[in-house]
């Protein structure tokens, strides 16, 4: 199983844990990700706001030279993945608007391979039997709100993977994992985007009632497939707690760490220490971090 590998900026930046995970686990598992040489940014998330044009041929350079490889590509970022799909339809549906793209970009693009996102993939492609019996270090015990966010499941159009209402891929990959997804009525609500910087008091009730509710539907953690919702739910969360007068201190996973962490890896290696809320101390209540070994001389 090869694909070409979009990471995308924030998997070079603020979610270089994801970036780790993810070429760990998807090794592990077979999948070969060839990223995509000189590749640049898709325009997420502004660019669409900005110069329609300019939001689909951003996007579709890089989607030229994957199908020059002859290959599918895989998206971590649920922004990425939205605006890749986006100008892979916008190809399809009208030849004027290829011959457009191909001026601009300076190289022909007749969307022939397509994108799909990095957790259908996995669940989807792998297949959660497949992952299951990989799993050494079972997520026993461990609570989790799966959360999709805006962007990985909707328009149902352009994603066409999940139900944009309510989504199960994620919670399927965390029962194969061995983890309990809680049920919850938030699962694609938007946690504010960027609304936690341009309008703080705005984004930061946004955050704190996605968390809340997470807590509240009995979730001792949230997992998520997109880097700017882990930014929000993670380094804002101290502050969105201070803001309500409540202490929250709900570890965010990206969904490919908990994948690495039941597959054995250790947690410094999927890059769990570099979160601000730290998840270790919750993980060692369930046991996660012991050899498997230790847990069956234990038994």
């Amino acid at each position: 199983m090869r694909y070409a590998y979009y990471p995308g900026c924030s998997l070079e930046a603020t979610a270089k844990e994801y970036n780790q995970s993810a070429k760990m686990v998807a090794r592990h598992l077979g999948i070969e990700l060839w990223e995509i040489p000189d590749w640049s940014c898709c325009g997420a998330s502004a660019a669409h706001n900005t110069d329609h044009l300019l939001s689909m041929a951003l996007p579709a350079r890089n989607l030229a030279l994957a199908e020059a490889e002859g290959l599918d590509v895989v998206a971590p970022c649920a922004a990425c993945f939205n605006r890749l799909r986006a100008a892979e339809e916008a190809v399809r549906e009208s030849e004027a608007m290829r011959a457009t793209i191909g001026e601009i970009i300076g190289r022909d693009y007749r969307a022939t391979n397509r994108t799909r996102a990095l957790l259908d993939v996995m669940v989807n492609g792998v297949g959660t039997d497949k992952i299951g019996e990989q799993v050494v270090k079972p997520l026993t015990g461990l609570k989790l709100a799966c959360y999709y966010g805006c962007l990985l499941v909707r328009p149902p159009k352009l994603t066409a993977f999940d139900d944009p209402e309510d989504p199960t891929t994620m919670d399927r990959l965390v029962a194969a994992l061995g983890g309990e997804a809680v049920v919850w009525s938030y699962k694609t609500e938007c946690c504010g985007g960027s609304l936690a910087a341009a309008r703080t008091d705005i984004g930061i009730r946004m955050i704190y009632q996605i968390l809340r509710r997470a807590r509240d539907a009995g979730a001792e953690a949230v997992v998520t497939a997109c880097p700017l919702c882990m930014l929000n739910l993670d380094m804002r969360q101290g502050q969105a707690a201070a803001v309500h007068g409540d202490r929250l201190n709900l570890p965010v996973f990206y969904f490919t760490e908990l994948m690495g962490l039941a597959l054995g890896y250790a947690p410094r290696d999927l890059g769990l220490t570099t979160h601000f809320v730290n998840p270790l101390p919750l993980l060692e209540t369930k046991d996660v971090l012991r050899h498997p070994a230790t847990r069956r001389e234990r038994a």
